[in-house]
């Protein structure tokens, strides 16, 4: 019976000390080019409201199910100058020419920073 004791307190002690080992801290584990680049992204809360009127042919988050292009993981530089573009004319277009004509150049901006942000946020979970 003592035997058994024992050789049970050795395998709960041998446990434990495995199980400790396992929970050190990620930085500890990671360097720092492994761990997410951006811990939480402010955006402005407009540009979610204006961005809504993309969501019915672009997705609420920029990834498109349909024949649209989606955008999901562009920068928001990259959609504020696409956005500007179909505004002025510059890029071709069926009917993003005549939406982006409906929106200020601040408008632009903040829907551009809110869909840039979105894989930002996503990727910092």
């Amino acid at each position: 019976m003592v035997k058994k004791i024992t050789s049970w307190l050795s395998v709960g002690l041998i446990s434990a000390g495995a199980l400790s080992g396992c929970n050190t801290p990620p930085s500890e584990t990671q360097d720092s080019s492994q761990q997410p680049a951006a811990q939480s992204v402010e955006v402005d809360p407009r540009g979610e409201i204006l961005a809504l009127s993309c969501a019915s042919c672009h997705g609420t988050d920029g990834k498109s199910v349909g024949i649209l292009p989606g955008f999901y993981g562009k920068s928001a530089s990259y959609l504020k100058t696409a956005l500007m573009e179909f505004k002025k004319g510059e890029r071709y277009s069926t009917v993003m020419g005549r939406h982006a004509k409906g929106y200020s150049d601040e408008e632009i901006e903040l829907i551009a920073e809110y869909f840039g942000s979105l894989s930002q946020q996503n990727s910092s979970k």
